[in-house]
């Protein structure tokens, strides 16, 4: 899946049956459902999956957890827009 196609998925009332765990995280952030998002993450012991945490938390506005999830992802701080952190994640999961 290219990111072109994650991002058009994003207009469907369901996510695509053939995304990754971490990617349906994203997909469900994309799309307003933070809890589900993170439901999923929490259960998932990677650096990719903490690093996803992560920028959960500091989209949710609690910066001292989600430093603890930075570390654990071995990934600096993000200080950027949520934005381009997303995509950042995204790029790197479909790579």
């Amino acid at each position: 899946m290219t990111l072109k196609d994650f991002e058009a998925s994003l207009k469907s009332d369901a996510p695509p049956a053939s995304l990754s765990p971490l990617l349906l995280a994203l997909w469900h952030d994309a799309r307003g459902a933070w809890d589900r998002a993170h439901h999923i993450t929490q259960d998932i012991e990677t650096p990719e999956a903490a690093w996803i945490h992560a920028y959960l938390h500091r989209k949710e506005g609690d910066l001292s957890n989600a430093r603890y999830w930075y570390r654990r992802a071995n990934q600096p701080e993000a200080t950027g827009s949520l934005e381009s952190e997303w995509l950042r994640i995204v790029t790197a999961l479909l790579h």
